[in-house]
């Protein structure tokens, strides 16, 4: 039964606070997953690069470097046993200056302090033998075998249907607007409620911060940083067979041009620091900007069509690491996992990790012998068999050769699973995310109106 008093209360139900929620769910502890938004993984995770990383550039000696690496192996791990899709395309740092061509070997030697080794230099005819479609000018290349590309809205979504399995309540709707720590407890006073909680951990991204000041602190703000991308359509994939890589500056990583798990190419982003935490808009001077720059990258992929532009937040804090904290002072027992940026979605499970490694004593964190096993989740992958190429499937059940979405090959059969799932979508965003239903070039102008009618009737028949 439902209550509204936990052991632990997980504030935010993106990937990082997904992962953690399912971390304590194995124990025998009490654990609520507050989000605030309608559905998990709808804020800053589902804008995501979607890059796993293998942390080959993160500074040396930070948390995030030895969490992103742990990560990696963590993930990969579990996208196999749940069916997360995975394509190990490597990627490719391309030099175009006599600068950028001299920082290579220093980024390799970085690789290297990271635990990463597989890097090697390449030169100027490697580089265009890898990807021939690449603009002139490029000098040479540092190669990144393990770097990846997944799907970060499974991951999100099979962390929290893992979360639900083992039993932790996930409360949607639920955005704190007051905190009250108690000598046993705190009362979290939500949007859907209040909840009260021996422990809470706040991995509320974006929003971190004011839900830290709701606890006494004043040790960081959250500036979110912007990032717009262009999505161009499948017929563009042959140009880009891996992840290209700029070399990165004091300004940031830069643009970048990367295939995308559902058969896209993706170029982008910009970073820029905005005041709106809200302001998930495109903008005229960023996608020039992208324009501009793939021109230089790859003039042939400005002739493919484009399918989609987006933008998402980072949570950025000024500081070059992340910021996870334990306060058990004044009775408070509260957890800060806070400045997680776009590596989240690689270092998620190793950050739910290193919490439980700093709560343990604190909490019994001793596994059930129990567990259910991982969810298994529907390929969204242009890589894996999905269910209208599948004949056994589609003998066993109908409904699954019935091709709601044609851009994408949406079948009646996943919309009508992602309604009957632990974790349903709330709106037609949550459904995108789980089918890439009207994700494709036509962006719903054939399918919506069925599409439309399966959401109303949450994928029950016509």
């Amino acid at each position: 039964m439902t209550t509204d008093r936990y052991d632990v209360a997980v504030v935010g139900a993106g990937i990082v606070g997904a992962a953690i929620a399912r971390l304590l769910g194995g124990t025998s502890l009490s654990v609520a997953l507050l989000e605030a938004r309608d559905d998990v993984g709808d804020g800053t995770s589902k804008a995501n690069t979607a890059i796993l990383h293998t942390g080959f550039d993160a500074t040396p000696g930070t948390l995030e470097a030895r969490l992103v690496a742990r990560g990696y192996a963590l993930l990969g791990d579990y996208a196999a046993a749940t069916g997360i899709p995975v394509e190990r395309t490597g990627a490719l740092l391309v030099a175009w200056t006599d600068e950028q061509l001299r920082t290579l070997p220093a980024l390799r030697a970085k690789a290297e302090r990271n635990g990463y080794t597989a890097c090697e230099l390449v030169d100027a005819a490697a580089v265009y033998d890898a990807v021939p479609a690449l603009g002139p000018g490029a000098l040479g290349g540092l190669t990144v075998p393990g770097e990846s590309i997944t799907c970060t809205w499974t991951t999100n979504l099979a962390l929290a249907t893992d979360a639900v399995n083992r039993g932790v309540t996930l409360l949607r709707g639920h955005r704190v607007t007051a905190a009250d720590a108690g000598p046993d407890a705190t009362r979290l006073d939500t949007t859907g409620g209040a909840v009260t909680a021996r422990w809470v951990i706040n991995a509320a991204g974006l929003h971190a911060d004011a839900l830290d000041r709701l606890f006494g602190y004043e040790r960081f703000t959250v500036t979110p940083r912007r990032g717009e991308l262009y999505v161009f359509d499948k017929l563009a994939r042959p140009l880009v067979p891996c992840i290209v890589l700029p070399v990165p500056s004091k300004a940031g990583k830069g643009v970048l041009v990367s295939p995308t798990i559902y058969g896209n190419v993706m170029l982008g982003p910009t970073a820029e620091d905005l005041p709106d935490r809200t302001a998930t808009g495109t903008s005229a001077r960023g996608l020039a900007y992208l324009l501009e720059r793939g021109r230089e990258l790859m003039p042939r992929l400005l002739d493919e069509e484009v399918t989609a532009t987006y933008a998402g937040l980072r949570a950025g804090i000024g500081r070059d690491d992340y910021l996870v904290d334990v306060d058990v002072d004044a009775g408070r027992r509260y957890v800060l996992v806070g400045g997680i940026r776009s590596t989240g979605l690689t270092a998620g499970m190793a950050i739910a990790e290193h919490v439980a490694g700093l709560l343990d004593g604190a909490l019994d964190l001793t596994p059930r012998p129990d567990l259910p096993d991982p969810p298994r989740m529907p390929n969204l992958g242009e890589a894996g068999v999905r269910p209208f190429r599948d004949p056994a499937a589609i003998d066993a059940d109908p409904e699954y050769g019935h091709i709601v979405c044609f851009c994408e090959r949406v079948t009646r059969g996943e919309i009508r699973d992602a309604y009957r799932s632990p974790v349903p979508p709330a709106d037609l965003d949550g459904l995108r995310r789980r089918t890439r239903a009207m994700n494709g070039r036509c962006q719903g102008f054939y399918c919506g109106a069925e599409v439309g009618e399966l959401l109303r009737t949450r994928g029950g028949a016509r």
